[in-house]
């Protein structure tokens, strides 16, 4: 079976690296901020209908579908093609997209880029029958400058070519040897591998002669005075500019030079209004670049003042003890998959308010950016995470170089975009990573394996420290997995299932279960522990005289007595709730219709008792846990 890996994966590599096409890597750091349009930038949304070819064969690149294709499908942008075509259900394979555009005249003499802000999983883009370049990963956005490739007063076309091949070597894996799931097609995680163009594609420009390239915002607090160190990067000549800091009344500006294309400096906010959940408090910092009197370029984003912090038992917000109540969830809905939906996002907010929640995990990859926004404003505490989930640290070096190099990319993509989010409380690295040297080995992990995992993850860690040192970082253990990485985390964050996946049936048990493991954990690491995930499949309008599994009431009781665990002991700082609403699974023994049905709101979105109980619950406790 490895030799059947390591050829599949010889013949990718090399029907990726067919004909003398160039194309460019994605460059991280230029999709730091979202595009915007103002008086100096435009922007222009491609979402629609696109035309759409499924290339089975692989035989596009060498058949110059670059060109333009023919006898194709239409497809909608943004939109999962599992879902979009009955016959496409499972497939994860070669496909294209094509889309043709004008560039208004007036954007002649701008630097023209294009952000595609989710192509699952590698993508390759020309435009025009140019090779422009080619992004690997998922749930990520990208972006490559185009001037070179644009015709004037005349159509364009852009052309992606796109393939969601599950592989040992990539993040999320697939294909893997000795997976628990068992499951068609063959993830190594437990959603469904939607495939495509999941988010918007954009077109915008930035003033050529300079322009704000990223902007980092890190507030801090002392007293009454709230503080917002600003780093500003930029492109081009020109070496002045200012930010203003405006909101509640108040309006800051200071001056910026730069050295080296960055300027820093600190605004001090008098009697600031910080952001919290009950009160979520937004300031806009606007930054501009100036020559010679005039302004050249512009951008605004929206922020807060706030701090987070740890000690052995708790997380705090601005100082004060915070607990989180909420969900694990996931972007998943009929018709369109994981495909970006704004209704269907307000939907969601409004019922996580509807319980009571105040936070969620972005489970199991980041979410498109207006989830972040919607955070923002509404007061929802977010861990943010990267698509890491079921990460093998172990195994065939060249896999385990590869994982590591994408998780990377990862931990880069996401930071740069997300960094300036008040929500966004602590990054998590990886979803249920483990140590082995393959999935189901048997026996014990040897020393040494388990020693070059732990190095190879805590360089995440590492990573992830440097680039941003003012949120908190966790991976999230899973049942049986290695608990030494804990030294690590700045919390302790378990997925648990004593009582459904484990002692089936017996909810007393599995809590009892709960409540030793959550005490020999801090007792050993000394800090706030967490529950990220806990629940049971429940098929909507099963009921029982007696709560029993799958039913409505076991539903219930199994979320309350996990509750009550967490109640009982005052180093639990957050319990997050699996799922939000039922999803779309691969086929499997365990997921009934293709669905993991642990949702407390059916797939679309309607209550199940458990919402009903959290309502009654976290109102009565007012998000709190005492």
């Amino acid at each position: 079976m490895k030799k059947k890996y390591a050829i599949i994966y010889l013949l990718l590599i090399i029907s990726l690296g067919l004909h003398s096409q160039k194309f460019k890597e994605a460059i991280p750091k230029d999709i730091a901020l979202v595009p915007i349009q103002n008086q100096f930038r435009n922007s222009i949304d491609l979402s629609g209908i696109w035309k759409f070819k499924v290339d089975s064969l692989n035989e596009g690149i060498q058949k110059e579908w670059y060109n333009g294709v023919t006898e194709c499908r239409q497809i909608a942008v943004p939109g999962s093609w599992n879902e979009q075509y009955t016959d496409l259900r499972d497939y994860l394979n070669w496909c294209w997209y094509e889309k043709d555009f004008y560039i208004p005249a007036s954007w002649q003499g701008e630097d023209i880029y294009i952000r595609i802000n989710d192509a699952t999983y590698f993508a390759k883009v020309w435009v025009n029958g140019k090779a422009v370049g080619q992004h690997e990963g998922c749930h990520v956005p990208f972006a490559f400058k185009l001037n070179e490739y644009l015709q004037w007063g005349k159509e364009n076309k852009i052309s992606i070519q796109v393939e969601n091949i599950q592989s040992p070597s990539r993040v999320p894996t697939g294909a893997v040897e000795g997976s628990s799931f068992g499951n068609y097609p063959n993830a190594n995680y437990d959603f469904f591998p939607y495939s495509g163009l999941n988010r918007n594609v954009v077109l915008y420009s930035l003033p050529a002669k300079g322009h704000i390239k990223d902007i980092t915002v890190r507030p801090d607090i002392n007293n009454t005075t709230g503080i917002l160190n600003v780093e500003v990067e930029k492109n081009g000549s020109i070496q002045s500019g200012k930010v203003i800091v405006k909101g509640h009344g108040q309006q800051i500006a200071k001056d910026i030079r730069f050295s080296n294309h960055y300027a820093t400096t600190s605004i001090q906010i008098p009697e600031a209004k910080l952001w919290s959940p009950d009160s979520p408090n937004l300031y806009e910092v606007e930054v501009v670049l100036e020559e010679k009197g005039a302004n050249v370029d512009k951008y605004s984003l929206k922020t807060g003042v706030r701090i987070v912090s740890v000690d052995e038992k708790h997380i705090y917000l601005n100082g004060e003890e915070i607990f989180l109540n909420g969900f694990g969830k996931h972007i998943d809905f009929p018709v369109i998959g994981r495909g970006t939906a704004d209704p269907v996002m307000v939907k969601d907010f409004e019922l996580m308010k509807w319980t009571g929640a105040n936070s969620f995990r972005t489970t199991h990859y980041p979410y498109d950016e207006g989830f972040y926004d919607m955070a923002d404003q509404h007061g929802f505490m977010v861990i943010a995470e990267t698509p890491s989930v079921g990460l093998i640290m172990g195994g065939d070096s060249l896999q385990l170089a590869e994982r590591q190099r994408v998780c990377k990319q990862y931990l880069h993509e996401v930071i740069y975009r997300d960094k300036n989010h008040p929500s966004v409380i602590m990054w998590c690295v990886a979803n249920e990573p483990n140590d082995k040297a393959q999935l189901g080995m048997a026996g014990p992990t040897s020393k040494a394996t388990k020693e070059r995992a732990y190095s190879l993850f805590k360089e995440h860690f590492d990573l992830t420290k440097e680039l941003d040192p003012t949120r908190l970082v966790i991976y999230v253990g899973p049942m049986m997995g290695p608990r030494y990485w804990f030294e690590l985390t700045d919390v302790i964050a378990i997925n648990r299932y004593w009582g459904w996946y484990t002692s089936p049936g017996s909810i007393e048990n599995g809590s009892s279960v709960l409540s030793s493991e959550l005490d020999r954990l801090h007792r050993k690491h000394k800090k706030p522990c967490m529950v990220t995930e806990f629940g049971c499949d429940t098929y909507a309008g099963m009921h029982a005289e007696e709560p029993e599994m799958f039913t409505e009431e076991y539903q219930v009781d199994f979320i309350k007595a996990y509750l009550d665990v967490a109640e009982s002991k005052d180093y639990v700082v957050g319990m997050h709730i699996w799922n939000f609403a039922d999803f779309k699974t691969s086929q499997s023994i365990i997921r009934l219709g293709g669905y993991n049905l642990k949702g407390v709101f059916t797939r679309e979105r309607k209550p199940k008792m458990a919402a009903h109980y959290l309502r009654e619950r976290w109102f009565n406790n007012k998000g709190n846990k005492k």
